[in-house]
């Protein structure tokens, strides 16, 4: 392994963990605000954070340009238009974004009031394997180990949530329509990441989420500065680390990364929530729970594993 691979593994191993304990930061700040309140405020502090993250990456990227005499005045005037603010498909995006963001941390929120953060965390991932599936209503083609993946996954779920028969708890089912939702997420930045500026919409979708969540908590909740200030600590963590930090590691982890090993990277943030539920909030997990999530990790590390061929496993037609 080259030192390049190396560096850029690291910030995204960093990156999982991060949002692995960011499990633990939500499920704190529950003692103090509601869902709504949290959301709003950790999701306003990250889009704070992410506005000097934008200045500083475009000031790189411009003495990057300045260094290179080769680069055609077509490619900077386009590099200009997609670093607009004002440009369509970046609002557009953001926007979009930023209302199924609004959903899926909403319904995760709740749910991690009624269930471990381990097992949160665990149901969430589902989304690695949701999303190929769902790929399929677009016209994408699904390998065959996706498809051994999801049969993996439906088994870890069952020794994970089924206690009382064919019956899911209240805060599993929330975690798990979080987990489709976060599906949808992931396809529809798919969808606009390469036409606009990645770190600008992750930004408008942080406002967008942030707000709306706000306007719920002061509808449904009685948010108050004094709870708001006692909760300092998960929020900040919610906000400027999980949001902000993580994913300005994840946008430049992935750079020049094969995507593949980068999600699967990634994707142990499920693996670290357990371990900070047990270590932060003395947590513990039974033992058919625990063959539940080590079967869950061998579902996702099917879903991630290269044909072949070296292509993805999801293919367009």
């Amino acid at each position: 392994m080259n030192k390049f691979v190396l560096r850029q593994s690291v910030l995204l191993f960093l990156t999982a963990v991060i949002w692995g304990v960011a499990f633990v930061a939500q499920s704190a700040g529950m003692e103090y605000v509601g869902p709504f309140t949290y959301n709003g405020v950790r999701c306003i502090l990250g889009g704070l954070v992410l506005i000097p993250c934008i200045a500083l990456l475009d000031r790189m990227q411009q003495t990057s340009q300045d260094k290179d005499s080769l680069i055609r005045q077509d490619s900077i005037t386009r590099e200009k238009k997609d670093n607009s603010w004002s440009d369509r498909g970046l609002l557009l995006g953001g926007i979009c974004c930023g209302v199924i963001l609004f959903a899926a941390s909403n319904f995760q929120q709740f749910g991690i009031q009624y269930t471990s953060v381990g097992k949160a965390g665990f149901i969430t991932a589902m989304y690695i394997l949701l999303v190929p599936v769902m790929g399929l209503f677009i016209h994408k083609k699904v390998g065959f180990k996706v498809w051994v993946g999801v049969a993996f996954a439906v088994c870890g779920l069952y020794l994970l949530c089924m206690k009382n028969g064919l019956k899911l708890e209240k805060g599993d089912t929330m975690v798990l329509i979080c987990a489709f939702i976060f599906s949808l997420h992931i396809l529809v930045i798919d969808y606009f990441s390469p036409k606009v500026d990645g770190v600008r919409m992750s930004c408008i979708q942080f406002w967008v989420c942030g707000i709306l969540s706000l306007v719920c908590a002061f509808l449904f909740e009685t948010p108050d500065l004094g709870s708001i200030a006692a909760a300092w600590q998960p929020v900040c963590y919610g906000g400027i680390m999980s949001c902000g930090v993580a994913y300005t590691l994840q946008i430049v982890g992935q750079k020049d990364m094969n995507p593949t090993v980068a999600s699967l990277i990634l994707s142990l943030e499920s693996v670290v929530s357990v371990i900070a539920g047990f270590l932060i909030l003395h947590q513990t997990m039974s033992r058919r729970e625990l063959l539940g999530c080590c079967m869950m990790v061998i579902a996702i590390v099917l879903a991630q594993l290269p044909n072949r061929n070296r292509k993805c496993m999801i293919e367009k037609d």
